[in-house]
């Protein structure tokens, strides 16, 4: 049964979608059993990616525009776990994608 997540970020929208998919970072935020995912590639709308592991596991990221600036992060998530433990592990897996966004800003 999937769960939905979602978070707002004070960011662009492409500079959350583009540290949620760099290679370098998704390890900090995506769920461990996705880290291995065969699948990976980009979704049904352009600021959307998709991962698939062989165990189950999967997950859709699309990240929008805020009318009032920012961007909305929603995540859905699946796994063959029980609804209120793939929520928090989707609220984490957004948690930490907010703190590796806030990081690129003040890196870059």
């Amino acid at each position: 049964m999937p769960v939905d997540t979602q978070r707002s970020m004070s960011a662009p929208p492409e500079v959350v979608f583009n540290t949620a998919t760099d290679p370098d970072r998704v390890g900090a935020w995506l769920p461990e059993p996705l880290l291995a995912a065969n699948d990976r590639r980009a979704g049904d709308q352009p600021l959307e990616a998709r991962w698939a592991a062989p165990d189950g596991w999967s997950a859709v990221l699309r990240v929008d525009e805020v009318p009032a600036g920012g961007a909305l992060a929603r995540l859905r998530l699946e796994a063959d776990n029980a609804p209120d433990r793939l929520t928090g592990i989707a609220e984490e897996a957004l948690t930490c994608l907010a703190r590796e966004v806030a990081d690129n800003l003040t890196a870059g």
